[in-house]
């Protein structure tokens, strides 16, 4: 299995950005896929996460802001980040975890917010 991630890139505080994670093979549907963040000297944190069966989770810094979803035919998982701020800025991570495959890393995805 493989995470490739894409959509990254700079743009103005108040502006928006879609995330998107394309995973390889046949186990996506059966994951739970979330998105991590880590800014410069900082330490990885979540982001947000959504369930095999929908249920989503949000970090309170990105609540009201950003929308997980995903699409199990597309073997995609998406992140829409809308009213970006400066504090957004960090490299963006897609994760799988799937009780036979452990937890899976994909590259990540550079976003700044910046004017």
């Amino acid at each position: 299995v493989q995470l490739q991630a894409s959509g990254g890139g700079l743009v103005q505080p108040g502006g928006s950005l879609r995330l998107s994670c394309a995973a390889s093979g046949n186990i996506f549907r059966l994951a739970t896929m979330a998105w991590y963040r880590q800014a410069p000297g900082k330490q990885r944190e979540l982001v947000a996460s959504i369930t095999n069966d929908y249920s989503t989770n949000y970090a309170d810094s990105v609540k009201g802001r950003f929308t997980i979803s995903r699409d199990n035919i597309k073997n995609t998982l998406y992140l829409q980040m809308d009213n970006l701020k400066p504090e957004d800025t960090a490299d963006y991570y897609c994760n799988l975890v799937h009780g036979g495959y452990g937890s899976l890393w994909g590259q990540g995805t550079q976003v700044t917010v910046s004017s």
